[in-house]
């Protein structure tokens, strides 16, 4: 098993540092659960180069609920990338068995110059995700603001917009894995028809060529079940889509967290490899142990 949706702090910090031995009990805490390896994969939002590269993208995409992503941004955007690749690689050097990663979000009209800074570094993994629709954080589970948007938009109407941003992030070409791929189940909302949803994601990953992928972070969430969901599943795997397996920890209790039953998801359905990454490059890994099948 893997564990590829790794983070170093939790959302509640701000300026944060860096600690060799948080990744090696990262690294011990993954391997009593079975997993042989890890990606670090920080939100990019979490950089002064990225929102530097990206620039205040909130004004361009309406005013809901106002003023709520340029607060988001001042307050997480503190830090640099160069410090987070340098930290990583060093811990890479250690021969822990980590992979230097990062998640991204969909950045509407700026993903080609997040491209060109992104590609300045030595990333093995990049994730993608959707966090935001406009300046709606539809998954800030602690903020009233944001919940009380969910009360008083059409949730298919959400599912639908989610659908269109998750297709152009993979359109964009700049990641490798659509992470926790039917995030917007988030808060526990779902339309009469979630199948719409499946089969643009379905499209999103195939047209692309990435990894989608398992979480176990929705059995923590309202959602009360993986990502992704058991019906998309079964489509991804009956369209041939590779996967990658994770527990999106942000602190060592929950690092590989029930990937044994996200193992036994993929077993269930035939899948017996995964997909892991060194330097872009997807690799085929067994399920559970053993040594890369091939590169890509």
């Amino acid at each position: 098993m893997i564990d590829y949706h790794l983070h170093l702090w939790e959302h509640s910090q701000s300026d944060v540092g860096y600690a060799l031995d948080q990744v090696a009990a990262y690294c011990e805490r993954a391997v009593s659960e079975g997993v042989s390896e890890l990606a670090l994969t920080e939100h990019a939002f979490r950089f002064r180069d990225v929102v530097q590269s990206v620039g205040d993208f909130w004004t361009r995409e309406g005013h809901e609920p106002s003023g709520a992503m340029a607060e988001y941004f001042d307050f997480h955007a503190r830090n640099s990338l160069s410090d987070y690749v340098t930290f990583a690689q060093r811990a890479k050097d250690e021969g822990l068995p980590i992979r230097i990663g990062l998640e991204v979000d969909l950045y509407r009209g700026r993903m080609e110059p997040l491209a060109e800074l992104l590609a300045q570094f030595p990333f093995d993994v990049l994730i993608g995700s959707v966090h935001w629709l406009d300046q709606w954080l539809f998954d800030d589970l602690d903020s009233e603001l944001q919940m009380a948007e969910w009360r008083r938009r059409d949730v298919g109407d959400v599912w639908r917009d989610y659908g269109e941003a998750m297709l152009e992030l993979a359109q964009s070409r700049v990641v490798d894995v659509l992470a926790h791929p039917d995030v917007i189940k988030v808060a526990g909302y779902r339309p009469a028809n979630p199948e719409a949803l499946w089969e643009v994601i379905t499209e999103a990953a195939t047209s692309a060529d990435l990894s989608v992928e398992v979480s176990s972070a929705g059995w923590f969430k309202p959602a009360q079940e993986a990502y992704p969901a058991p019906g998309l599943l079964d489509r991804l795997v009956s369209a041939g889509v590779r996967f990658t397996t994770a527990s999106d920890a942000h602190r060592v209790e929950r690092v590989a967290a029930r990937l044994a039953e996200v193992g036994d998801l993929l077993s269930m359905r035939g899948v017996t490899t995964l997909a892991a990454y060194e330097g872009r490059r997807r690799v085929n890994v067994p399920l559970r142990g053993g040594s890369p099948v091939h590169s890509e």
